[in-house]
């Protein structure tokens, strides 16, 4: 009795191995324009890159979402968009599970990672590709970053920005308009050289925050519901506290609103002039 049970586990065993290797066999991906399928390094790694350019007008809106790694982004005087995404996992069928892609006008660019074709046992049991997303924009643009796991580390823009769902490290070296970040597992370092009557928000944040204001910004800031402190080295700028740990400021003749709340960690104030103008790509870990 004991050796037809053992049979039949064997048998068992070796179908749930046919099943197991028929939805791991890799997928064929198309070899489309502007993508680049680089060569296996060796068993069990894949690599592929996608490059593109694109025209973008002046004030265009940018958004980079659902991405798994680090988004990097540049920006200068130019009117094009250079777009490199870089993907790698452990096999090509790692890869087909998950996609990026990029729809693009002349008004707005927007770059989105998301589930793949893989099949039931890839999605539950699978491990994902990372990818890494390098931008060279104009400066001349509205930011929306969301939905990153790993750093985002963005250049000066002329525009607003928006930063949501990041698990890592956020550094924008200049903003003009408002900001909002919210839902961020990481330290926040953003320079605001102008602030419109949108202001900046914070919330959600699990890490300190530096906000690097341009010298003559007028502002009143209100942090609330805090674990951690507000400190400041601006001139002429007092920091209150009440009792109930609300912190309040103004900031030159006062202004607009830098509101925060639902802060685990400190927010410290200074001059924009004192930080570098460019990220420190050495410094923003994922």
């Amino acid at each position: 009795m004991k050796k037809i049970i053992l049979v039949v586990l064997l048998v068992g065993i070796a179908g749930i191995a046919g099943i197991v290797r028929s939805h791991s066999s890799p997928t064929n991906l198309n070899r489309l324009p502007g993508i680049i399928h680089g060569d296996t390094q060796s068993a069990g790694d894949a690599r592929e890159e996608i490059r593109k350019n694109y025209e973008l007008s002046p004030g265009a809106s940018v958004e980079v979402s659902g991405i798994n790694g680090p988004v990097k982004i540049e920006t200068a005087d130019v009117k094009t968009a250079d777009v490199l995404i870089e993907r790698s996992g452990s096999s090509q069928e790692v890869l087909s599970r998950r996609k990026v892609t990029i729809d693009a006008t002349a008004h707005s660019l927007r770059i989105h990672g998301e589930k793949g074709d893989a099949g039931l046992l890839g999605r539950l049991f699978g491990s994902s590709p990372t990818e890494r997303v390098t931008l060279r924009l104009p400066r001349q643009i509205s930011l929306l970053a969301k939905g990153v796991n790993g750093s985002v580390v963005v250049g000066e823009i002329a525009g607003s920005v928006e930063v949501h769902g990041i698990n890592g490290k956020v550094d924008i070296a200049q903003a003009s308009g408002s900001a909002e970040f919210n839902g961020i597992n990481g330290n926040i370092a953003v320079g605001l050289k102008q602030l419109d009557t949108n202001g900046i928000e914070l919330s959600g944040i699990n890490g300190n925050i530096e906000l690097r204001l341009e010298l003559g910004l007028n502002a009143d800031l209100e942090a609330h519901g805090m674990n951690g402190r507000v400190t400041s080295d601006l001139p002429n700028v007092v920091v209150d506290k009440t009792k109930r740990g609300r912190y309040t400021a103004q900031i030159g003749n006062g202004g607009n609103s830098i509101s925060a709340r639902g802060i685990n960690g400190n927010i410290h104030l200074t001059r924009l002039m004192m930080a570098a103008t460019a990220p420190d790509e050495s410094k923003s870990g994922n």
